[in-house]
């Protein structure tokens, strides 16, 4: 197993917090019945970028401990280990689609593809449905709210993906003559 440098480690923990914040702090949240049925927000996107700048492994540990941790901090609702699969894929999957690129820096498009593809699987499909099996909240009732919101997050997720990506490359390959 390959072992996590330092450096690594304090950004993954820099991430778990801006998730954990743009996800129980800075969000809007809209209830259906008593429990959350829509989060309109931004914190999937430190789990996407930890998934894509440092592989698929350190995305999936981003999204379950700031999934986890963010529910001992802020519970709504009773711990249920779905979501916390759902926030681990969603910085597993844009970093699989895009690791047979191995290039530095994605385009805008492949980051838009695999993004796309990721929030697809998670929040269209998986979060939706495991609402519906486990508080009985209709498919129905919280899928146009969260197809609206990924036909937002998406474009704004690989925009910010490729503008940081770029500066932090710049930054740590620049040549200091």
């Amino acid at each position: 197993m390959k072992r996590i440098a330092t450096r690594d480690l304090v950004f993954m923990a820099l991430l778990v917090g801006l998730n954990i914040v743009l996800t129980r702090v800075a969000s809007i949240r809209l209830s259906i019945g008593s429990v959350e049925g829509i989060r309109i927000g931004f914190g999937g996107f430190p789990i996407i970028l930890a998934g894509i700048m440092m592989g698929p492994a350190a995305g999936g540990i981003v999204g379950a401990i700031g999934d986890v941790i963010g529910y001992y901090i802020n519970p709504m609702g009773p711990y249920m280990p779905h979501f916390t699969l759902t926030s681990a894929l969603t910085g597993i999957i844009p970093a699989v689609i895009l690791a047979p690129a191995k290039k530095p820096i994605p385009s805008f498009w492949q980051l838009l593809l695999a993004i796309s593809i990721g929030q697809i699987i998670t929040s269209i499909i998986l979060v939706p449905y495991f609402l519906q099996i486990l508080f009985k909240i209709p498919m129905a009732v919280t899928l146009p709210a969260r197809i609206i919101g990924q036909a937002i997050h998406v474009p704004v997720y690989a925009l910010f993906t490729e503008v940081l990506l770029k500066r932090i490359y710049m930054v740590l390959h620049y040549d200091a003559r």
